[in-house]
C-alpha cells in the first residue's frame, strides 16, 4: 500500500493576514511573533498593555487576536474581548491565552478558544487555521441574501 502524500504548506488552510498579540511577557510575545511570521502571518503586532491593544484596534482591525487575559496593567483582559465582540459578526477571532483558564467567566470563554499556558505554539497555529465559527445572526444574514 503506497504512503499517503505529505501535506505541504500550500495544502493547509490559510492563516489570518493580521494578528494582534496582547501579551505582557516579552519572551512569550516575541516567541509568538516569530512563530506566526514563520508560519506565514504577514502582519503581527504585539501590545503589552490594555491601552496599547486598544490603540492597535483603533488603527487597524486584526483578523485574529491572541489575548493574555491577565495583563500586568489589568487583570481582566476579557474586557478587550467584550469590546471586540461589539464590532459585530466580522469581529476578529479571539484566542485567549492564560495560566488560569478557570478564572475566565464562562460567557467570556465562549467568545473564543482558550489555551492554557504553557501551550504548544503549533496548537495556536492550528486554531488560527480553522474556519471562523459564524454566529446565528451571521448565518441568518447569509440565508437572507
Amino acid at each position: 500500500m503506497p504512503d499517503a502524500p505529505a501535506t505541504t504548506k500550500t495544502d493547509l488552510p490559510p492563516l489570518p493576514d493580521r494578528v494582534l498579540i496582547v501579551e505582557d511577557d516579552a519572551i512569550i510575545g516575541l516567541a509568538l511573533e516569530d512563530a506566526l511570521a514563520d508560519a506565514g502571518v504577514r502582519n503581527v503586532e504585539i501590545s503589552t498593555t490594555t491601552e496599547q491593544a486598544l490603540d492597535a484596534l483603533r488603527r487597524e482591525r486584526p483578523d485574529a487576536i491572541v489575548l493574555d487575559v491577565h495583563l500586568a496593567d489589568r487583570d481582566d483582559g476579557w474586557a478587550i474581548a467584550e469590546l471586540v465582540k461589539t464590532l459585530g459578526p466580522d469581529s476578529p477571532r479571539i484566542v485567549f491565552s492564560t495560566g488560569a483558564p478557570q478564572d475566565i467567566p464562562e460567557g467570556v470563554a465562549e467568545m473564543g478558544c482558550v489555551l492554557a499556558k504553557p501551550y504548544d505554539i503549533e496548537t495556536l497555529i492550528d486554531l488560527l487555521r480553522e474556519p471562523k465559527r459564524r454566529g446565528i445572526i451571521s448565518r441568518l444574514r447569509g440565508r437572507l441574501r
